[in-house]
């Protein structure tokens, strides 16, 4: 005569079955729309100043250029994981940023040359097989006819994965903006991320996703 697990048992085995589906790839999820799972991050205009030659100085930390520290505006760290549309890191990608300084000047000849010295202005760091980034910067400031925003682009062997801006959720002069407003609800969602206070500057989590 088969041997009955006792109740307890029953329940163990019944849980671990559980478990065990709810882990398991539901039999629709098909590769091909596994590997549309995650929507990639909307692309946006370069603008007009990208580095022309990048500086010698262009670590993690942008407030801090060569032995000057940049002592204007709020500090915030921007982080994130760097994923293709399948969820995977994409090791060894170089995640780059740029912005302006507090008072809206870049550094870049096309802006006259204005930007304080003490202010990095360009960031660049490559990701691990974790995928992870972090930029130690400034919340960003407005400039003329322009919301708050950082400059982002992706880069994977010399070519161009992504470049796209971020910005501010809750910023008024978003709506004012017009490339945020051309954004659909999804792209703003995406791309307008909050900058929350901190002991050691303002947080803000940026998710990006390239196409795999």
């Amino acid at each position: 005569m088969p041997t009955v697990p006792s109740p307890s048992r029953r329940h163990l085995l019944v849980g671990s079955a559980s478990v065990l589906a709810a882990t398991a790839a539901p039999a629709w999820l098909t590769p091909a729309l596994a590997q549309s799972a995650l929507r990639p991050t909307p692309s946006q205009t370069e603008g007009p100043f990208y580095p022309v030659a990048l500086p010698a100085d262009n670590d993690f930390d942008l407030l801090r250029n060569g032995n000057a520290t940049y002592g204007k505006g709020q500090p915030a760290w921007v982080e994130g994981v760097l994923t293709d549309t399948r969820g995977v890191p994409v090791s060894g990608a170089v995640v780059q940023i740029w912005q302006c300084d507090q008072a809206g000047h870049y550094h870049h000849p096309g802006d006259g040359g204005k930007a304080d010295p003490a202010f990095q202005g360009f960031g660049q760091v490559t990701v691990g097989r974790d995928g992870r980034y972090r930029f130690r910067t400034l919340r960003p400031a407005p400039y003329s006819g322009r919301t708050p925003h950082i400059h982002v682009k992706v880069r994977l062997d010399g070519q161009d994965l992504l470049t796209t801006q971020l910005y501010v959720a809750g910023d008024p002069g978003n709506e004012r903006d017009f490339l945020w407003r051309r954004l659909n609800a999804e792209g703003r969602a995406a791309l307008t991320v909050p900058f929350v206070p901190g002991a050691d500057g303002a947080r803000a989590t940026f998710p990006i996703v390239v196409q795999a």
